[in-house]
């Protein structure tokens, strides 16, 4: 035991060789809970696609305009998102004060390093005249969110000026975030796989996320990428490897992902999902080869456990190989164990799955889709990150959602639809 916690704090102290982080986010939440005077009728008020009036040279012409919200214990703490649709550009806003209708953050571009800071307050105009927003809004008023942004870290001084255009685009699609949010090779500022990730979901747009499960040497469901222990996913520590060839106690004391979390249970990740978030799906893609009766347990348990809160939440389990349907079939009773996909139609047919996931490269497989929804079943592509198919597979309106790294992107294209 006396070598196992030497060793702990010796592999530890390697972490300070972790890659600098090349896109940090501005510090410029309060991270305090609650909505202020930000009531539900002023949230569903300030919801909506905006037109960029002052700096669409930096975020595009229009953006969607969205809240979300984490739950801590008794806290909500409500955040105000802006998908910008250039660049895979977002903004995160919180509450700056209760008593106003200020709101501070930041913003992002996945595709490259750029960020900075941002402020706005909401106002309305009307014939030219600008005034504070005051909850209501008079005939003839137009809502507009007034402020101002940065580079990196500088105090906002560019003018930003979003002016309301008109509601969101409200029809049913799933907005699927890979890796249970996003990417730690984007430089989100927490790491793919993470607890702290899935609490970061739906602020990315997202209304349901995909995880990567594995299991332990002492059979332990985790979530994790790779198959092996690697420096893309994990600090520094000396140890290299199947993940596999670890216990959930090694990994736990000795290992830590790029932005210092600890690699998480399956359960803890379901846990987190229902008691923190407001996420409607969850796709559990199966990494592991092997048995799968202790996800089909966990499944289960989280399935009820929702339909006990009246939450409306789907976890299903993944099976984007053969040895994941063999896995499947090997199941000793196979209810309430709802079931996604990613092999051909007949496959999917014949193991009787309500979900079916393509690959986004076969195309939009028109014929194939139809037949799939007229059966009764969903249609998801994956892994769609760029931005002119998004584009193109929402507004086709085949396709009932997309799993993407980019979940900012396909929330802008399907929330600034037009029918």
């Amino acid at each position: 035991m006396k070598t196992l916690c030497y060793l702990s704090i010796l592999l530890l102290s390697l972490t300070g060789c972790q890659k600098e982080y090349e896109a940090p986010v501005p510090h410029t939440f309060a991270n305090r809970p609650g909505a202020g005077q930000f009531t539900p009728s002023v949230r569903k008020a300030i919801e909506g696609v905006y037109a960029v009036t002052t700096g669409s040279s930096q975020f595009g012409e229009q953006v969607a305009v969205k809240w979300t919200y984490v739950v801590n214990g008794p806290d909500t703490t409500h955040y105000l998102s802006v998908f910008t649709g250039t660049d895979v550009g977002y903004f995160n806003f919180e509450v700056v004060k209760a008593d106003t209708m200020a709101l501070a953050g930041y913003w992002r571009k996945l595709v490259n390093t750029e960020t900075g800071r941002a402020r706005l307050s909401i106002k309305t105009t009307r014939s030219g005249q600008v005034r504070p927003y005051r909850g209501q809004l008079a005939e003839g008023d137009t809502l507009m969110l007034d402020g101002a942004f940065s580079e990196k870290t500088a105090e906002p001084s560019q003018p930003l000026r979003l002016t309301y255009r008109r509601p969101l685009n409200t029809e049913s699609f799933a907005i699927l975030a890979h890796r249970s949010g996003g990417r730690t090779s984007d430089l989100l500022p927490t790491s793919e796989n993470s607890l702290d990730m899935i609490k970061l979901a739906s602020r990315l747009g997202a209304t349901g996320i995909e995880i990567d499960v594995r299991y332990t040497k002492d059979g332990v469901p985790i979530l994790y990428h790779d198959n092996t222990l690697n420096l893309r996913l994990i600090r520094k520590n000396g140890l290299k490897g199947p993940i596999e060839d670890y216990t959930y106690q090694q990994l736990t004391t000795l290992v830590r992902l790029i932005n210092g979390e600890q690699i998480p249970t399956l359960e803890d990740a379901l846990e987190t999902v229902i008691s923190n978030t407001n996420l409607t799906f969850v796709w559990l893609d199966t990494k592991y080869i092997g048995p799968m009766d202790k996800v089909q347990v966990l499944q289960q348990k989280f399935r009820q456990r929702a339909a006990q809160l009246g939450r409306k939440l789907q976890i299903v389990i993944g099976l984007p190989t053969q040895d994941a349907v063999d896995s499947y079939k090997a199941l000793a009773d196979k209810s309430n164990t709802p079931i996604l996909c990613e092999l051909d139609t007949a496959i999917t047919r014949s193991l009787s799955a309500k979900i079916w996931a393509p690959r986004w490269t076969l195309g939009p497989q028109t014929n194939e889709v139809q037949a799939m929804k007229a059966e009764g079943r969903t249609v998801f592509v994956w892994t769609l990150d760029e931005p002119k198919f998004i584009d193109e597979f929402i507004n086709q309106g085949q396709f009932n959602g997309i799993l993407s790294n980019y979940s900012p992107t396909v929330a802008y294209y399907h929330y600034t639809k037009q029918l």
